[in-house]
Order: C-alpha cells, then sequence, then structure tokens
C-alpha cells in the first residue's frame, strides 16, 4: 500500500465507515478503508434501525440481506412509550444486531469494489493542497497511503479528529448506563422499569442470551477507573433489583454515557468526518447509528462527483451545512431523553407531563418524526412545496448513485422536453414518467428532482415545466454538464410555450463519449466490428487478441484514422494466469489515457468453437472449449468488478445454437449456454450498482470463414434467416452498441436475438 493513490481513504470500518464506502463506490469513486482491528468486532452494541434507515437499506438492495429481522412500531421518548409510525414502508423500528449490521454492509461494499485493510491503524496525517497523506502502522510495517479525501468514521475516540486538532467542543459525562449481554440466566423482562434506586432494562433475544443494562440513580460517570466489568454491572444490579446476575456468562461489557458533543465543522478541507467521529452522544433508542448511517448517505454522492470532477468543491461544503444541523437536532433530543431516563425522583413530574402529551396525535408525529428521522428536511433553496428538501417516501426511488427527474404531467412532449434539457446530466441523473397522482405522495406536482440521497431539490407545478430553474438545480445539486453530445437550439412554437422545444443533433461520436470499453477476442470478425462501433460512438476501446498482435494494431490504426481512440492488449485466453495478463495490459493502456483504469464497457467476445462430432470430441477439446468460452468471461467480469464503473455495461456474447441444433457443436452450444446462465445471474448481482449485464446471440453471420466465399453455400445460411441473408458483423456490432449506451439502462438479464430472425423458424 505504500504511496498508493486512492481518491478517497475512509478511517474506520464500522457500520458508517462501511455505508460510506459502499456509497463511494456507487458514485464511482475509488476508496480504500483502513481498520485498526484485525477482525471484525463480535459486540453487537447498536441494534436499533429507524424507518429512515430502512428506507435507505432498501434502496440500495440490503434489505433482503439482512433477512428477517424483527420491527416493532412501538419505541419511546426517554423511556415513555411511543408509537412511532408515520407514512413510508418501514414504519417504526428494526432490530438487527450490529455484527449483522457490519457484516452485511462490509459484503455490499466490497462487492462493489471498495478495499479493506483489516489490520491498519493510522498514526499520522497530513494534509496537502491537492491531497492528504496518511501514515499507517500495518502487518507489514509502516505504510504510506494518498489519497485526494480523507474521511474519519474511526468513532468517538476518533485518531483523525485528534490528527487534525479539529475543535470538538461539548459537555463531558455526567451519567452513564452499564449494559451487558449474558447467557444463561432467567429474569424477568424488563422495558426502561423505574425503580426505587434505578432503572432497569431486560431483554432476551430468541438465541436465549438476555441483554441487561442499569442505572443506579445518583451515580456519576467517571467514579470507576477504566471500562466496567461483569462484577460491577452484577453489583448495580442487585442492587437495583435485587436479582443476582453472577451465575450468568457475559459476551460483553460496556456503558455509554450522556456526553455530548459535536464538531465545529464536519469539513476541514480535505479531511471530513462523519458518525460518532463528528459527533458524540449517548446512543438513545439506536439514534447515534442511524445518525452516523445517514451522514454516510449525505456524504458519498457528494464526495463521489466531485472526486471524479463532475462537481465543484461547494458541493462538499452542503454535507456539513445540513448534516450538522440534523446532528445538532439530534443531541438536543438526547439530552431531553437523557434527563427523562437517568434522572431520578425528580424528573416524575416530567415524565407524566411529557407522558399526557404523547397522546396528543400532533406531538406524536412530531417526536415520532424527530426520533426515526422522517421529518428531516434540508435547506435546497427557494421554494414553498411542503416537499422539497424532505425525503421522497417510497413510489419513485433514485438508482443507487443517481438522482431522479421524475415527470409527473403525463405528457409526452413535456416528458421528452424534460429527458432533452437533462441530457447534460444523463450520465448522473436518469429521467423517469411518473404517473400524475393529485392528492397523492406528491401533491401539485408537475416535475421532481430527487437526489441520490431521496431528497427533493426541484419541484415544478401548477402547468409544465421551464428547462432554466432545473437545468439551475442540476447544476448546483450534480455539478456541470458533461462534455455535450448534441447541439441544443431553441425552437418557437410548440403546445408549451414555457418550455422551449429543443433538437438533438447528434454526431457519430456522441452516446458514448468519455467511456472506456473492452472487447476481447476483437482483432477480426463480430469482435472487431464491435470494437470500432463502441469507437465510433466516443468510446477508449482496449482491442484485444489471444495472438496476431499485428491484426489488433490494424484495428486500432482503423479506429484512429477515424478519429476515434483505442490501443491493442494481448493475452491468450484459457491458460493459467490469462486474466491477470490481460488485465495488466488494460489497466496499463486506460491508466496511460485517462489516469485511471475504471472501466465502463467489457464485452465478451473472444470464443472458439468445436466443428468436431460428438463421438470425436476429447475431454482436452471439450476442456479447451469451457477454458475460452465460460471460464475467461466469468474471471473477467470478477477482475473487472473493482474497476467497473456504476451504470456500467457487460455484454457477453452468445450464439443462436442455444436455441437451435447443430450436432456438430454440441460442447460449443453448452459453454454458451453458460454464458447466458452467467449474464441472468451476473445481472441480478449488479443491479445495485445500475450495472446492466445481457447476452447478445449472433446467428450465421459472415466472420471470415472460407465457406462464406462459397456462393452456394451462402446463399443456403440465408435461407435460415426471415431477412433471406446471412449476418454481418455490424448487424450485431449495432445492437452491442445500443445495449452499451444510457438508451438500454432498463434492459438487463436479457438474451437478445440477433440471429436475424433465424430462432424463428
Amino acid at each position: 500500500m505504500a504511496d498508493v493513490d486512492n481518491d478517497v481513504i475512509v478511517v474506520g470500518a464500522g457500520p458508517v465507515g462501511l455505508m460510506l464506502a459502499g456509497e463511494l463506490r456507487l458514485g464511482g469513486a475509488d476508496v480504500v478503508v483502513l481498520e485498526r482491528r484485525a477482525e471484525p468486532t463480535t459486540e453487537s452494541r447498536a441494534s436499533t434501525l429507524h424507518a429512515r434507515t430502512m428506507e435507505i437499506f432498501d434502496s440500495r438492495a440490503l434489505w433482503d440481506r439482512f433477512g428477517e429481522l424483527p420491527g416493532d412500531v412501538m419505541g419511546h421518548f426517554g423511556g415513555i412509550p411511543l408509537d412511532l409510525t408515520l407514512p413510508g414502508p418501514y414504519p417504526g423500528q428494526w432490530k438487527a444486531p450490529q455484527v449483522r449490521t457490519e457484516a452485511v454492509l462490509q459484503e455490499w461494499a466490497l462487492s462493489l469494489g471498495a478495499r479493506l485493510r483489516r489490520g491498519h491503524e493510522l498514526t499520522g496525517l497530513r494534509v496537502h493542497p491537492d491531497h492528504v497523506e496518511a501514515e499507517v502502522s500495518g502487518p507489514g510495517g509502516p505504510v504510506r497511503v494518498r489519497a485526494r479525501y480523507l474521511v474519519g468514521c474511526d468513532g468517538e475516540h476518533s485518531t483523525v479528529r485528534r490528527l487534525t486538532g479539529a475543535a470538538f467542543p461539548g459537555r463531558e459525562a455526567e451519567r452513564e448506563l452499564i449494559r451487558a449481554d449474558v447467557d444463561g440466566i432467567e429474569i424477568p423482562a424488563r422495558r426502561f422499569q423505574r425503580l426505587e434506586r434505578g432503572l432497569a432494562i431486560a431483554a432476551r433475544n430468541p438465541q436465549g442470551v438476555t441483554r441487561v443494562m442499569v442505572h443506579e440513580f445518583g451515580s456519576a460517570a467517571g467514579q470507576r477507573t477504566g471500562d466496567p466489568g461483569f462484577a460491577d454491572i452484577c453489583d448495580t444490579w442487585r442492587r437495583v433489583t435485587g436479582e443476582d446476575l453472577a451465575h450468568g456468562t457475559p459476551l460483553w461489557v460496556n456503558s455509554f454515557h450522556d456526553a455530548a458533543r459535536q464538531l465545529t465543522g464536519y469539513r476541514h478541507g480535505r479531511v471530513l468526518f462523519a458518525g460518532d467521529a463528528a459527533h458524540q452522544q449517548m446512543p438513545i433508542g439506536g439514534q447515534a447509528l442511524n445518525l452516523g448511517l445517514q451522514d454516510a448517505v449525505n456524504l458519498g454522492w457528494k464526495l463521489a462527483l466531485r472526486v471524479t470532477g463532475r462537481a465543484p468543491d461547494a458541493l462538499l461544503d452542503t454535507y456539513h451545512t445540513e448534516r450538522h444541523a440534523v446532528g445538532a437536532r439530534v443531541l438536543g433530543n438526547i439530552g431531553a431523553q437523557a434527563t427523562l431516563l437517568l434522572g431520578g425522583p425528580e424528573v416524575e413530574p416530567l415524565r407524566a407531563v411529557i407522558g399526557e402529551l404523547v397522546r396528543y396525535e400532533p406531538v406524536r408525529r412530531r417526536l415520532a418524526g424527530m426520533i426515526s428521522g422522517l421529518d428531516i428536511r434540508h435547506d435546497v433553496g427557494a421554494g414553498a412545496h411542503p416537499l422539497l428538501g424532505a425525503r421522497l417516501i417510497h413510489r419513485y426511488p433514485p438508482s443507487p448513485g443517481r438522482g431522479v427527474l421524475i415527470d409527473l404531467y403525463g405528457d409526452e412532449e413535456h416528458h421528452a422536453r424534460l429527458r432533452r434539457a437533462a441530457a447534460p446530466w444523463a450520465d448522473r441523473v436518469d429521467t423517469v414518467a411518473g404517473t400524475p397522482e393529485p392528492g397523492g405522495e406528491l401533491p401539485a406536482a408537475d416535475a421532481v428532482l430527487v437526489r441520490p440521497d431521496g431528497h427533493v431539490v426541484w419541484i415544478a407545478s401548477a402547468g409544465p415545466a421551464g428547462p432554466q430553474p432545473l437545468v439551475t438545480a442540476l447544476r448546483r445539486w450534480f455539478g456541470e454538464p458533461a462534455s455535450p453530445d448534441t447541439v441544443r437550439t431553441t425552437v418557437p412554437g410548440g403546445a408549451h410555450s414555457a418550455l422551449p422545444t429543443t433538437v438533438d443533433r447528434r454526431d457519430h461520436m456522441s452516446r458514448l463519449a468519455g467511456k472506456t470499453a473492452l472487447v476481447t477476442g476483437s482483432s477480426r470478425g463480430i469482435g472487431r466490428a464491435v470494437a470500432v462501433r463502441l469507437a465510433r460512438e466516443g468510446a477508449l476501446v482496449a482491442v484485444h487478441c489471444a495472438t496476431g498482435r499485428e491484426a489488433a494494431e490494424e484495428v486500432v490504426a482503423s479506429i484512429e484514422k477515424d478519429g476515434g481512440r483505442a490501443f491493442a492488449v494481448q493475452a491468450e485466453l484459457g491458460v493459467p494466469g490469462d486474466v491477470h495478463q490481460l488485465f495488466l495490459g488494460v489497466d496499463e493502456g486506460l491508466k496511460e489515457r485517462t489516469g485511471s483504469a475504471s472501466l465502463d464497457i467489457l464485452v465478451n467476445n473472444a470464443g472458439v468453437m468445436g466443428g468436431v462430432s460428438p463421438e470425436d470430441t476429447t475431454p482436452e477439446t471439450f476442456d479447451r472449449l469451457f477454458a475460452i468460452n465460460a471460464r475467461a468471461p466469468f474471471f473477467i467480469i470478477q477482475r473487472a468488478l473493482a474497476g467497473l464503473a456504476p451504470g456500467g455495461r457487460v455484454i457477453n456474447i452468445s450464439s443462436g445454437l442455444t436455441r437451435f441444433a447443430n450436432p456438430e457443436e454440441i460442447a460449443y452450444a453448452m459453454t454458451k449456454g453458460a454464458i447466458e446462465q452467467l449474464s441472468m445471474h451476473f445481472a441480478k448481482y449488479l443491479a445495485p450498482r445500475g450495472i446492466t449485464v445481457n447476452s447478445v446471440a449472433p446467428g450465421i453471420t459472415r466472420n471470415g470463414n472460407p465457406v462464406f466465399d462459397i456462393p452456394e453455400a451462402v446463399e443456403q445460411m440465408a435461407q435460415l434467416s426471415a431477412f433471406g441473408r446471412v449476418g454481418e458483423p455490424q448487424d450485431v456490432a449495432d445492437v452491442v452498441a445500443f445495449l452499451a449506451t444510457d438508451d438500454a439502462r432498463w434492459i438487463t438479464g436479457a438474451f437478445i436475438d440477433a440471429t436475424g430472425g433465424t430462432l424463428l423458424g
């Protein structure tokens, strides 16, 4: 790791750091997570997930990874029962041990391409004008890691905070609650039971482990030296409840206290903070964990847009502005709850008054919104619509890492104009048609722009939306438009004069401008046509060949002659070390030309046919076919995952032989059947990153085989197609090019018949 350049270093692999790493990868940022612990924690400290966090998990397809989670609409405010039900798909609170939350988030972040380095402790930090440099103690000795930004997600005792000297004002701890998970005990369940000498809580989980928490009225934090032990909680529990826990087996013991601190600034130039590193509070009702996870979601897309060069530095300042205000509000309500929860007999009158007030629906909704995070409304600019700045509940969630522009006007012409207005931001914002819903979730709204974190930043109402306010919002929240691939000309007239019509005049190098592509087996035939077609659309193409590098270089020269960009890569597939050798060349070529190894488009085209009868197929022939045609594509995709950009495209070349029989190619057809399964399952796996995976099945296509020089043979083969001709490589290349563009963003896991109607029978 010495002197490695990254976009972002995240310090801390707790739930907040892992959530941030995943969010950064969704936005295309390169990220490494440094964690001093060699192994994940076994202590399930925070276990409550609130409604807003559950909505976020659902939008990232993380909900299903948790399995069955117990949920309950009843929560509490300072130990006073409170119904947390509010509109939304996940009312109330949900219980997941922290070890499970960390495991799910780690698996997710790593699947997106984040790198996690356990056993690496931050020891020094230098901030330069254009980068940060972290000194790290690792298993192999000291290392130095560079990045454009660093984020401290390393908890309330943050090393990053100490090294930067960031101001962390607030109040010292005055009271504490000791807690433990204990096995082998049978005690009554208690939910915030207030006894004469203190507060007692006990809940047994399905595995038979009991979590106990206890506070002795009048006891102060800091009376002990060091962390509490099992004997401490046994003694306090005995004094408060009269019960004995000593025969049980403690799984872990700790305490939490009512200290309250908050950073003056969540951003210090190239160093930012999230979670408990930014704010310290008593974790009453699970708010601390949820607050930190939502910090990560607010920061992740903004920082990703910044480091990928698509947004100005000012966007990062909105992270502090928005989340510092939310954090201060949460610290305030937690302070009030701590008084109600840990105060002695002197707070009973106050508890009685609050207990009466929560029976009034406006009060209940106010407190429920505050605790659940569902009432957060950011200041996103001028406007009076009640949803401006609030989160959009669930009907039109943005794709992970992307914004969404929702057209609710119900007019095709209006939708086309909105799409054209947002076209320069199509690499980071989707435009979708919704259903007009007077009186629904979006009352009096004709068009809505939603950020990747689900918050509404622009709403048009009372008629067709004009382009200028929308463009202003897009620039503010998503940065400058991409290099224009259209010439936008205002044309007078149109059904809605408030929104001028725009005309797209696309040149021949537009739809894939700025994209990178790898096409295997592209020195001839279909692969060559695909490489040329993608380059014509503006992509930088890695032209791969197994042997005969001269042919690949000739393809590159042809592309460059037409004004495109390409480079050649040679690596034999189907042999040990094939994928490693391939990506040595691909990564080197991409970094040399773009400064990054990020890949947008992968076309698995390379393959060989058998051409032998079933009786003559040897094990060696069979194994070679599978090694090149099926095994290599799998591991090429696996290797590409770390550098495959969100919204990327994977296109696997199959064959019409998976749908009609040719006994001379049984083994070959089996490999292509495997390719189609590969596409279907990877499509499901990569969908959370907005990556599509599809199979394209050519039929009889002119590929340089001498048989195509025989007119009679060509005529006979042509009869198999509904069009009465054989296919040309360009026919297939055009299909692949379509799947590589944003126009095909809604197609994934599909089998595309490119046989010219051969499969019609």
